[in-house]
């Protein structure tokens, strides 16, 4: 959904539930659970502030067993013209950090709504806090089975194997 910023009326826009955005995802798997967003203008400068919550699947990074994550994100953009001089080199100041860019007088608010579901999603995904992952030695899923495999020794350790006996002498 395209917003063209100079039709945002003074009272500012609200846009509530997943219909008001039926697809901002580029991935089909990936749904939008609820909306609450709010789009204010101050001359050029646009305001998007709400909530966003969606769901997104997910590959557990132990078990390596699907799942879906829920992201709950608190949206606080503020949005400018786009500097017509993109080629000068300026310093950003302490406000131009939090500062994202529109052009043409328009803000793509699928693509906002994307962006902050990808920020919410986790570096390292996990199916549940306490997942037990892949035994090392031969491969189970340690969720699922138990696994009879002796734990793998960290090869790192090797040369301080016999120390303790040799100390002992």
């Amino acid at each position: 959904m395209v917003i063209r910023v100079s039709e945002i009326p003074e009272e500012g826009l609200t846009f509530e539930g997943p219909e008001a955005c039926p697809e901002p995802f580029q991935d089909h798997d990936w749904r939008l659970e609820h909306l609450e967003l709010g789009v204010d203008k101050d001359g050029d400068v646009v305001f998007v502030h709400g909530r966003v919550r969606s769901r997104v699947p997910q590959v557990c990074s132990r078990c390596l067993e699907p799942y879906e994550a829920t992201v709950d994100a608190a949206v606080e953009t503020r949005l400018v013209p786009s500097p017509a001089g993109r080629g000068e080199e300026h310093e950003l100041g302490r406000d131009d950090l939090e500062t994202d860019v529109y052009d043409h007088d328009q803000i793509d608010l699928d693509a906002l709504i994307e962006t902050e579901t990808t920020l919410g999603l986790p570096m390292k995904p996990l199916c549940r806090e306490g997942c037990k992952g892949l035994c090392p030695t031969c491969g189970a899923n340690r969720n699922a089975v138990p696994c009879a495999c002796a734990p793998a020794a960290d090869p790192r350790w090797s040369p301080l194997k016999g120390l303790a006996d040799r100390l002992s002498k």
